[in-house]
């Protein structure tokens, strides 16, 4: 499975941005995907989850409220719509599949396909 995030990009304060992040190589019909992000020095943060089979849902506490991860069949993707977005939001925001459906933790070493990235900078 190969995944690629698009929709990063600079945006001020209290702005939005949503990111996409489309699967290629097999269907997302029931997986156990993820959003993370990572700033330098620092490591990767997961934020949110979605088990694609039933649309269950997990937030890191840092995006809860503001931020929420959705999955598109159709189009074979996962979406992160990101709101009220502040400064501490910056980073490099990366999906993922998690290697078994334990979809309430976040621990990046049980995530097994990873995109590219995706830079978000909020000023």
């Amino acid at each position: 499975v190969q995944l690629v995030e698009s929709g990063g990009g600079s945006v001020q304060v209290g702005g939005s941005l949503r990111l996409s992040c489309v699967a290629s190589g097999d269907t997302i019909g029931r997986y156990c995907m993820g959003w993370f992000r990572q700033i330098p020095d620092k490591e990767r943060e997961g934020i949110a989850s979605i088990y694609t089979g039933d649309r269950t849902t997990h937030y890191a506490d840092s995006v809860k409220g503001r931020f929420t991860i959705s999955r598109d069949r159709a189009e074979n993707m996962i979406l992160l719509q990101a709101n009220s977005l502040n400064a501490e939001d910056t980073a490099m925001y990366y999906c993922a599949i998690r290697t078994d459906l334990h979809c309430g933790n976040f621990t990046a070493t049980r995530f097994g396909f990873w995109g590219q990235g995706t830079q978000v900078t909020v000023s």
